[in-house]
């Protein structure tokens, strides 16, 4: 663990005092006063010189208070770092490599100590658990001589990780469109059969159920006929998030940036639609392929669990791999299935989720678009990408393409609100 050594020029000041007071002194002759403070000078100038930050021997156990916390939880890092080598660290000053997609909110990862041979410092600090697999990075060492004028940079690696899954609760029932499969669910359909709601009458056949029996028709007339009821399918839905680049954006300093809020949203969305006996499944238009087919069952709900916590494209922060877009769209279309409609998250900052969702829309795959909404209102800069982002919302309504414009409120509160809208 030799790291990096450099001057941190802590004493270019008084080398430059030093060189002034000779000369000075050489000038008018000589001076007391200006002869003790050049030698004064260049023996601190020596003493700086004189010595090497020293290289640090350090071992580093990192614990944590939970390695699988719920979204939200506050997670106590305890790190505690010894000197296993022979030299003392006079000054030693370390910074834990915190994962980037954590906060810290109380403590600091950062803690400057002196350490002799054998001997042992802790600091503590906590993080907020978000959703995602989370790495520490090395802990950054940093020793200085005694004099504070040289110092070395070097890393320390303890391997720690932590695992947090989303909840996958269900929010208020999410209104869905027309398209459905064979397979009975919760959506009133213009097909006649078995369900709640009144379609039409028929005539009677043979075997038909007494229960189905339109019997005021019978008491009038004589004539059997049978009562029909809308009947009431499930539906395919894919939940399709933008973890584009450009997706990356915040409402604020302290707030969620969009992607986040998107796959919050689709978990919550998932956990619904799967309640409701509907097939759901998993995409992300971005960098990373990511794809979960849909299905439905408790094993189709632990391996969305695993996806939406684990799989990179889904990550806290972007990727910075490149993006195809013509690549993704068409992958995405061959997969698929011809019934399924689209739940879009997206927060829709450019042109480009515009065309993709109309696309999709107009190949028969019905799309609603979830967009959280990650605009302020501080500048006159904002302000315009903030009515840039109305426009573009306004433009897929046009084209017949539900819109929830997801502001600060809860979800469903959203939710509830645009199907008032739809239903009117």
């Amino acid at each position: 663990m030799t790291g990096t050594a450099f001057d941190t020029n802590r004493w270019v000041g008084v080398g430059v005092v030093a060189s002034l007071a000779v000369g000075v002194a050489i000038v008018f002759g000589r001076q007391p006063g200006l002869l003790l403070t050049a030698v004064v000078g260049v023996a601190y100038a020596a003493y700086a010189r004189s010595g090497e930050a020293p290289v640090p021997d350090l071992r580093i156990e990192r614990e944590l208070s939970t390695d699988t916390p719920a979204v939200d939880d506050e997670v106590r890092v305890t790190v505690r770092v010894t000197n296993a080598g022979e030299a003392t660290l006079p000054d030693l000053r370390l910074v834990d490599g915190v994962p980037p997609a954590l906060s810290v909110t109380d403590g600091s990862p950062r803690h400057g100590t002196a350490l002799r041979p054998g001997k042992q410092a802790t600091f503590e600090y906590v993080v907020t658990a978000v959703r995602g697999d989370h790495a520490w990075q090395p802990t950054v060492a940093i020793t200085r001589d005694a004099s504070g004028s040289r110092e070395r940079r070097s890393e320390v690696e303890c391997e720690t990780s932590m695992r947090c899954f989303p909840t996958l609760d269900a929010t208020a029932d999410l209104p869905l469109r027309g398209l459905t499969t064979q397979y009975t669910g919760r959506i009133a359909t213009d097909v006649g059969g078995t369900g709640l709601e009144f379609h039409s009458t028929r005539e009677y056949k043979h075997g038909d159920p007494l229960k189905r029996i339109d019997w005021n028709r019978y008491a009038r007339s004589g004539d059997l006929a049978t009562l029909e009821f809308r009947e009431e399918r499930a539906a395919t839905v894919v939940l399709l998030v933008d973890v584009r680049k450009d997706a990356y954006l915040g409402g604020g300093e302290d707030g969620e940036n969009a992607v986040e809020r998107s796959v919050d949203a689709a978990s919550q969305a998932f956990s619904s639609l799967l309640t409701s006996g509907d097939r759901v499944g998993i995409a992300a238009l971005g960098p990373e392929e990511c794809w979960l087919a849909p299905g439905s069952g408790n094993d189709h709900r632990a391996r969305a669990r695993q996806l939406l916590a684990t799989h990179p494209a889904l990550s806290s922060t972007p990727d910075g791999g490149k993006f195809f877009p013509s690549i993704r769209l068409r992958r995405l279309l061959r997969r698929l299935p011809s019934d399924a409609q689209i739940l879009l998250f997206s927060p829709v900052t450019d042109d480009y989720m515009v065309s993709v969702a109309r696309r999709l829309d107009a190949i028969g795959h019905l799309v609603t678009v979830v967009s959280p909404d990650p605009t302020v209102d501080d500048t006159p800069g904002h302000r315009l990408a903030r009515l840039e982002r109305q426009n573009r919302l306004s433009r897929l309504r046009q084209s017949g393409i539900r819109v929830v414009d997801w502001g600060d409120g809860p979800l469903a509160t959203e939710l509830a609100r645009a199907s008032v809208r739809w239903s009117a």
